[in-house]
């Protein structure tokens, strides 16, 4: 194995790189400097390295196109320029198809057929030819100057992508990162390893304090290449965050035996969490609470402490509102299937159980439901709507309606 081999070895067990990425960098950093010594910015230099023997090939290659006259080149670039112009005024950027029918040819990667036959006689419109070209010398200063700043480059947007690709697999999983900072518009900026996630304000937990240095988990929402490199979005409040912990610590919910039908969350305080079986044989609530709620002991400590409710999911919109609105007891449900809307009665000693502190039961039963629910104790005169009380009572005959 030669020197320059082991070196290429290294870089790429330092940056979790591949053999061939690096190479190819290598071989890109060659040709820069090539064209910085030897040749033209007309070219579309190639170059092939041996990093065992040392030997570089070298070769302009192009693409084999019809003639086209100088004047209708001319023409085409003079209507280019106007369209361009045009475009400029209304703010917006030519598309392709705007200038699809505008003569095109570019001298560095194409090459005219009349041209292309004085190298190769037998040269046909769509090949690619290939141009041998000399070394003619060792590369001056300059040149490997260039060849080192090209290097760098290739290799950061080599390590970029790697990282993107990493991160890309995690895409909806949960994540370990270190809180870090908060920039300027109060997104939190956390600490992943080789990059960093945001968390965008609507993604942050309200009454969460988050310390520097703190080792949290995060809910991967997006990841995407920018300007900048890979943009990972994170959040501690997706729903979906509840959804991977189910899967992750309840078998019956990650082998599909117990299926999550819908998750309605109040980050950082309780989340309900509808399941649904087809096998007779599984509890799905049971499955999920486990024995002695080993199970969900263990939910609830992966989400900080947020308190979860697991209900009976319910084809019947009746039953399932009732199940919704546990651990209160509801007397009756009466459906406005027009309005999508459902009044919940219940005796006088479950209406505080029914609301839930400053309506959240009744509130994350009417997103889990998709019906905005009204809860009214028998006898009383204060219905509550979807987790906010109401001035009026609500006209009890009107859900009737159906």
């Amino acid at each position: 194995m030669s020197e320059i081999t082991k070196a290429i070895q290294i870089l790429c067990d330092d940056k979790g790189l591949n053999y061939e990425t690096v190479l190819e960098a290598l071989e890109s950093a060659l040709g820069a400097a090539y064209r910085k010594d030897f040749g033209n910015r007309q070219q579309n230099i190639q170059v092939k390295y041996d990093p065992e023997t040392g030997d570089m090939k070298v070769w302009d290659e192009k693409l084999v196109v019809i003639d086209i006259a100088v004047e209708e080149l001319e023409q085409a670039q003079n209507e280019l320029n106007e369209r361009r112009e045009q475009a400029r005024k209304e703010n917006r950027e030519l598309s392709d198809e705007e200038v699809a029918d505008l003569a095109q040819f570019n001298p560095k990667s194409e090459i005219m057929v009349t041209e292309a036959r004085v190298t190769k006689s037998d040269a046909q419109v769509g090949e690619t030819l290939i141009i041998p070209l000399q070394v003619p010398g060792d590369f001056g200063r300059m040149a490997a100057q260039t060849a080192k700043q090209v290097i760098i480059q290739k290799l950061r947007e080599a390590e970029r992508l790697t990282v993107m690709d990493d991160f890309k697999k995690q895409q909806g999983s949960i994540v370990f990162g270190f809180v870090q900072r908060f920039d300027k518009n109060g997104s939190l900026i956390v600490d992943l390893g080789k990059v960093t996630g945001l968390v965008l304000p609507a993604d942050q937990i309200r009454r969460e304090h988050y310390k520097m240095g703190a080792r949290l988990k995060f809910f991967v929402v997006s990841v995407d290449m920018g300007m900048r490199g890979p943009e990972i979005i994170l959040s501690r409040t997706d729903k979906r965050m509840v959804q991977t912990v189910f899967e992750q610590e309840i078998p019956e919910v990650g082998n599909g035996d117990v299926e999550i039908k819908g998750i309605a969350r109040d980050a950082g305080n309780r989340s309900k969490v509808a399941v649904y079986t087809t096998d007779d044989n599984v509890d799905p609530i049971g499955a999920c609470i486990g024995q002695r709620g080993s199970r969900i002991t263990t939910v609830i400590d992966e989400l900080g402490g947020e308190k979860i409710d697991v209900i009976q999911y319910n084809d019947d919109p009746i039953g399932y509102i009732k199940n919704a609105l546990s651990p209160a007891k509801i007397t009756e449900v009466v459906l406005n299937e027009k309005t999508k809307e459902a009044l919940a009665r219940v005796q006088p000693d479950q209406f505080s159980l029914a609301i839930g502190r400053e309506g959240q039961n009744v509130r994350l039963a009417t997103d889990l439901t998709g019906w905005r629910i009204t809860v009214e104790q028998i006898g009383g005169d204060t219905p509550v709507v979807g987790g906010e009380p109401v001035n009026e009572p609500v006209n009890e005959n009107e859900p009737k309606d159906n």
